[in-house]
């Protein structure tokens, strides 16, 4: 009697050990993953003598089982990225990274301008994407330092689910009479964003890009000519005239590699780098 409740304590035991293991586990992988980036971007600061902050939205699975946060550019976003801008000393170039979808226009609109209003250099990295939102900020830097076949978007505003643009196209065509009253409001709001945004841009170009040009680059992202989604390559990017960069540096990759979306069980890219010479023999 007494062996066997020795061994149900035991049992216990180890189902309580392996409960807490569990639990705190994905805690203290996440915390080696926050300090091997921080090294990273440490490196890179020195290396760039810049003030390096990160915006990268992907997926990252943290929780006890093992959920996936999604993300996107929010008000918290904004808060601290100010705050970073805020502390970085005023004589010291700024070396944002962003990976990003887009998000709320609120919080990259007050990223962007903080970000032009910085005294020194300043200048946007994207490694892979930066969509909407992220093409508002990447404006608003001196420079945009794009990987070859990173993309940059379009910046017109989006209502729900229909792009702004579209909306005040769609009463155009058919006519204020035969349009509802819900789709008239619709349209009166999207035609204030586009305005909004619109005139925003222009105001974080005109420094550096003449009064015209700012005009130009201003309307043309935000009119609609592209779906939302529409990639604009580095070659499309110096065709419309942004000062646009390739020279990404090497720690940025490497910092990416840190930012790996959570396990899936299907379409997992997986690849073997070429080996070197010396690995060779």
């Amino acid at each position: 009697m007494a062996v066997t409740y020795g061994l149900g304590s035991l049992i216990w035991w180890f189902f309580l050990l392996y409960f807490m293991f569990m639990m705190l586990w994905p805690q203290l992988q996440y915390k080696q993953l926050k300090l091997a980036r921080l090294h990273i971007m440490q490196r890179l600061a020195q290396k760039r003598n810049s003030t390096v902050i990160t915006m990268i939205h992907r997926q990252e699975s943290i929780g006890f089982f093992g959920i996936p946060f999604y993300k996107f550019i929010n008000i918290e976003d904004s808060e601290e990225i100010l705050r970073a801008i805020r502390m970085a000393p005023k004589d010291k170039p700024i070396d944002l990274i962003i990976h990003t979808p887009g998000g709320l226009v609120l919080a990259a609109t007050q990223i962007a301008k903080a970000l032009h209003d910085h005294p020194a250099e300043t200048r946007v990295i994207v490694p892979h994407y930066a969509m909407s939102g992220g093409t508002l900020i990447a404006l608003a830097a001196d420079k945009i330092v794009m990987d070859p076949h990173a993309v940059l978007g379009p910046v017109d505003p989006q209502l729900g689910q229909y792009p702004g643009p579209s909306i005040v196209r769609a009463v155009e065509k058919k006519g204020v009479e035969k349009v509802d009253d819900q789709t008239l409001i619709l349209a009166d709001v999207a035609e204030k964003a586009i305005k909004q945004v619109r005139s925003f841009i222009k105001d974080i170009l005109k420094d550096r890009y003449g009064e015209e040009k700012a005009e130009e680059l201003a309307k043309i992202l935000t009119e609609g000519r592209w779906t939302h989604d529409y990639p604009i390559t580095y070659e499309h990017a110096k065709e419309l005239g942004l000062h646009v960069t390739t020279d990404v540096p090497e720690e940025v990759y490497a910092l990416m590699d840190l930012y790996k979306q959570p396990f899936k069980q299907r379409g997992t890219v997986e690849f073997m780098p070429y080996p070197t010479a010396q690995e060779r023999k």
